[in-house]
């Protein structure tokens, strides 16, 4: 059976990552580590698929919001920055052969010519039910639905 194309938001300081950075890398692709949320890992480890469309918001910043989009080019496989010391990302009980943390490489598909803020997203008619909305909600990787995803594009587009 062929699984629905689904879609993702993932959460991310501009100062520490941003669109531009993704855009910059070799391929405009990279991978998306150091998610240290049981949730969030979850959704990436067994949800995620090839191919899956993904919102690249931009968090802690004025204003936050959305600031184009990527896809899934490769599936979840061990976070490298878990066994690593030097990274801010280390745990010191995850193990080679059994990693508690997980990634997925993502590929840059469109950078919007705005940002399209939170402010807007709250007031846009269909987006009321969208996980990023709700009241301290700070997991950095979500589910969208498909509808959530063709408001957002028409937002960029407008």
């Amino acid at each position: 059976m062929v699984r629905d194309r689904r879609y993702w938001l993932v959460k991310s300081e501009p100062a520490k990552y941003s669109i531009d950075d993704l855009a910059a890398e070799p391929g405009q692709r990279a991978c998306w580590d150091g998610v240290r949320n049981y949730q969030a890992r979850n959704f990436m480890r067994d949800e995620m698929r090839l191919g899956d469309g993904v919102l690249f918001y931009h968090s802690a910043v004025q204003p936050p919001g959305v600031a184009g989009t990527a896809r899934v080019v490769r599936e979840a496989y061990p976070d490298s920055t878990q066994f690593d010391p030097d990274s801010p990302a280390y745990d010191p009980r995850a193990r080679p052969d059994e990693p508690r943390w997980w990634m997925v490489d993502l590929k840059l598909t469109r950078r919007f010519e705005r940002l399209i803020p939170l402010a807007e997203l709250r007031a846009t008619r269909g987006l009321e039910a969208m996980l990023l909305l709700r009241r301290g909600q700070r997991l950095s990787v979500m589910p969208v639905s498909a509808e959530q995803w063709r408001i957002i594009l028409s937002l960029a587009d407008a």
